[in-house]
């Protein structure tokens, strides 16, 4: 099953659409994005070329099952389309967050959360974590209350 996002002329994604293999053979029998496009277009009234192939075991820029990741990451609704970057962005979490085209994922602008202890059974209900602040451009820990 091939899945293809329907793109506005804004970039967004406005649904994500199946369409089975068969449909996107070309004359060699080989899945042809363009072939799904065209197909598309035919079946849903929208241009060809608003309908970007997606994959679903793709995020984060990895193919889950190790093969090779398609556009950073699985369409979904709202998502922009990054067309110079050939990639699909979730929502930006903060303001100040930035684009990291190599793992297709937002970053903070002062990079990753410091590591914490790891969490064991015991210590679940109690443990700390990290939280993003916008105003403070930080990594505040946060200490859930029993």
């Amino acid at each position: 099953m091939a899945h293809f996002a329907k793109i506005s002329d804004t970039s967004k994604v406005l649904s994500v659409h199946n369409v089975n293999d068969s449909d996107c053979l070309n004359a060699d029998g080989v899945e042809d994005e363009t072939v799904g496009q065209q197909y598309l277009e035919k079946h849903n009234h929208w241009p060809a070329e608003k309908w970007i192939q997606t994959s679903y075991n793709t995020s984060g820029g990895t193919h889950i099952n190790g093969g090779i990741a398609l556009r950073g990451n699985y369409a979904g609704i709202g998502y922009e389309w990054d067309e110079d970057n050939q990639i699909f962005w979730p929502k930006k979490p903060f303001a100040s967050w930035v684009k990291n085209t190599t793992t297709a994922s937002w970053h903070s602008p002062i990079g990753d959360a410091p590591a914490l202890p790891e969490v064991t059974l015991e210590t679940q209900a109690t443990a700390s974590y990290y939280e993003w602040n916008e105003a403070g451009q930080s990594w505040d820990k946060t200490t859930p209350t029993a």
